[in-house]
């Protein structure tokens, strides 16, 4: 690796703790690691084109894509323009029509690899097969919703495997990028913001970025469903069960979904994945939440603040910890990287493949059960089939 490439990754870091150090309670956001030399201990060998795990569920997958604008509010970081939002809508799907869904485009993958110093080809990177479809017939019936949100400094497409697995199990899924707060984030007509929050001078409180996150996706709800903004912007939005709404996100990302949940009684669930929380002290109203982390989370007064919200969390609750796990164990960074000879944390023991299967089955296990009603064992206790999973009972 170039000594340039060094200094890359080492801008990136110094960037990325800085912002968890002064944010910890607004998430843990992370760059992702370079490469190590030797390919590091769950590097598989080299692929010409990735490809996303097949979902699981019995439904093909469609995807739509929305440019949303908020007209009635400025932008956090760019304050002379409205707040811009793109999303990625999953939805349940009859046989296989319509046409293969990229990925990402070349462009944006190569944004989001030098912003976070990886020595990947972008056009390998952007080549991931993915299996949802755009234009596929929606299955009929009506569907719970789940909102997805990246880390920071992460575009939408980073949560594309669990998107598309929801989807096919029976949900609509809606996967949002957050103007200016990721590199490699692509909006309408290929434009690619820059990611003005990436900046280590950017001076904006923690408290304040996820605040912003969570009317974000109240607003992307809306949009979705009808409602505060008016006619829904989804052609498809009769497939939503309004009754049955959860969220959930990576970072930051889940940080946004506590303080969703916190001004937001539509969403009846919500998850963390290996994100900062803030609970009020009257909790969540008894309502549903799944955190699933590293190891870290359970260092006592850590970064995450968990210890101090569990007792808030006043509903069903579990705190899931995965050995082997880091960051990004929870995105799609270790099965597209993985397939490409590289680390997205080389501290990381969990294959690519082993950490979608274990996210896709808790995070699915969860929804499952808060959004239609059907029980798995699988969050219980301990499973002999993820003996990574320990179940945290501080």
């Amino acid at each position: 690796m170039t000594t340039t490439r060094h200094a890359a990754r080492g801008r990136a870091l110094a960037t990325v703790l800085a912002l968890a150090l002064a944010l910890p309670l607004a998430g843990a956001p992370t760059a992702f690691a370079a490469p190590s030399p030797d390919g590091g201990p769950t590097a598989e060998a080299p692929a010409t084109r990735p490809e996303l795990p097949r979902p699981t569920g019995p439904y093909a997958v469609g995807r739509d894509t929305l440019h949303l604008v908020d007209t009635g509010r400025p932008d956090l970081w760019v304050p002379d323009r409205p707040r811009e939002l793109m999303a990625s809508v999953y939805y349940p799907a009859r046989g296989q029509g319509g046409r293969s869904t990229a990925y990402t485009s070349t462009e944006a993958a190569r944004a989001m690899l030098a912003q976070h110093g990886l020595d990947v080809s972008p056009d390998a990177y952007a080549s991931t097969r993915t299996h949802a479809r755009t234009g596929a017939v929606a299955a009929r019936g009506r569907f719970p919703l789940v909102l997805l949100s990246p880390g920071f400094g992460a575009p939408r497409s980073t949560l594309t495997h669990l998107a598309e697995d929801l989807a096919s199990r029976g949900y609509v899924v809606a996967t949002v990028d957050h103007a200016h707060e990721a590199a490699g984030a692509e909006f309408e007509g290929g434009r690619i913001p820059p990611c003005v929050g990436c900046d280590p001078d950017a001076d904006v409180p923690g408290d304040r970025i996820t605040a912003n996150r969570a009317q974000d996706l109240s607003y992307v709800l809306d949009r979705l469903v009808g409602g505060r903004t008016g006619k829904a912007a989804w052609a498809r939005s009769g497939m939503i069960d309004r009754k049955r709404v959860g969220a959930g996100g990576h970072s930051i990302g889940g940080a946004a979904t506590a303080a969703l949940m916190n001004t937001d009684r539509r969403v009846r669930a919500g998850m963390n994945m290996d994100g900062g929380m803030r609970i009020p002290p009257d909790g969540l109203r008894g309502r549903p939440f799944l955190l699933l982390g590293t190891r870290l989370t359970t260092t006592p007064g850590g970064p995450y603040g968990w210890d101090a919200a569990w007792p808030l969390l006043d509903g069903w609750k579990r705190w899931l910890t995965v050995a082997g796990s880091g960051h990004f164990t929870f995105t799609d960074a270790p099965v597209v990287l993985h397939q490409l000879g590289a680390d997205e944390d080389p501290e990381a023991t969990l294959s690519g493949r082993r950490a979608a299967e274990i996210t896709r089955a808790y995070i699915g296990a969860f929804f499952d059960r808060h959004l239609r009603g059907t029980d798995s064992p699988l969050l219980d206790g301990p499973a002999p089939a993820h003996p990574e999973v320990t179940f945290h009972r501080p």
